[in-house]
């Protein structure tokens, strides 16, 4: 199995997309989660730091400026998706990769309060 470090620019990144309210409140992530297609079109005009901003974790091992080294995307590259963040809770959680899971926690904890979500 994997193992990853979170993402510290994802999560800054995140953050700051909160603040300046970039999300998107009710989505279906199985829609809304960006296909290969749409990953391949933005890395054709975007740094792979940006891509990076986008994924709360890294693949330890894998190599840089490759696809596989980030993991557990969050946006569609132009918002981040509350759906989003509770598919990478959920999946962290369930593959047992606790520091990534308490980071996608604590953003969507971060994004409800900001939208009143009590």
């Amino acid at each position: 199995m994997a193992r990853y470090t979170v993402n510290d620019l994802a999560v800054a990144h995140v953050r700051e997309l909160i603040a300046k309210r970039q999300y998107v409140l009710e989505s279906d992530w199985a829609d809304a989660q960006p296909a290969a297609v749409v990953q391949n079109a933005y890395l054709d005009r975007h740094s792979w730091d940006d891509y990076s901003g986008w994924h709360l974790a890294l693949t330890e091992g894998a190599a840089d400026e490759t696809k596989a080294r980030y993991g557990f995307v969050c946006g569609d590259f132009r918002r981040v998706h509350r759906s989003g963040l509770i598919a990478c809770v959920f999946r962290a959680a369930q593959w047992r990769h606790k520091q990534v899971e308490l980071a996608a926690h604590s953003l969507l904890q971060e994004l409800d309060a900001a939208a009143g979500i009590t």
